[in-house]
């Protein structure tokens, strides 16, 4: 079962960034069925460090978008970045130290990004890429 299911509203209209949009939810799922199976912490942490590295990259690419654009919510959209990026070390530090790994957790970060975040922040740099 899937963590979080594609969905047009996940596009920007921008083929990169909707590949990397793709892309990343099929790294989180694959996370997730590996959570049901008998992963290792270390095995757990690799997958972490792995989605991370594409987000922060995929937010990169985002953020010189809005640079580029001259995007006058810039910085609260890169704020909204920076906590989901500061989650997920969160959420790997603790897999590191105790073995342990909250999925309820993640879910609901995910959730927020692929749900609140998009509806907001992408959705209106959707609307300024389309002008």
């Amino acid at each position: 079962m899937a963590i979080i299911d594609w969905s047009a509203e996940f596009e920007l209209g921008i083929p990169d960034i909707d590949r990397e949009h793709r892309d990343l939810i099929t790294l989180i799922n694959e996370l997730h069925a590996e959570l049901g199976e008998t992963s290792s912490a270390a095995e757990i942490v690799a997958r972490l460090r792995t989605i991370y590295q594409h987000i922060a990259d995929h937010f990169a690419h985002e953020e010189q978008l809005m640079r580029d654009s001259r995007y006058m919510s810039y910085a609260e959209h890169k704020e909204d970045h920076e906590i989901l990026l500061d989650d997920l070390r969160d959420i790997t530090e603790q897999v590191e130290k105790v073995g342990g790994y909250s999925e309820d957790r993640l879910s609901a970060d995910l959730e927020y990004w692929f749900s609140t975040h998009f509806r907001t922040h992408d959705a209106r740099l959707h609307t300024l890429v389309r002008e």
